[in-house]
């Protein structure tokens, strides 16, 4: 969900849920646990809304805690056209 979020910020819930597999309440659900964890902020615009995720939070398993998710977003979410 975050690699999807991280892809298009201001992408629609259905768009995400279609993207993953998952129903839109089952990513809403998802959206709503990862906001309140602090890994991701909800930006209302409008109609819309738009996602910035906090790449600075760690994981929270213990064995990688240590470690960014925006280190695992760098790798996964790379657009088109982005340089290795």
């Amino acid at each position: 969900m975050l690699v999807a979020v991280a892809r298009d910020p201001d992408t629609r819930v259905r768009d995400i849920a279609a993207s993953i597999g998952i129903t839109p309440r089952a990513t809403l659900t998802i959206l709503s646990d990862l906001e309140s964890a602090g890994y991701l902020r909800r930006n209302r615009i409008g109609r819309r809304n738009e996602y910035t995720i906090d790449r600075h939070q760690p994981f929270r398993h213990p064995t990688i805690a240590d470690h960014e998710i925006g280190e695992l977003l760098r790798v996964l979410a790379r657009t088109q056209g982005e340089d290795a």
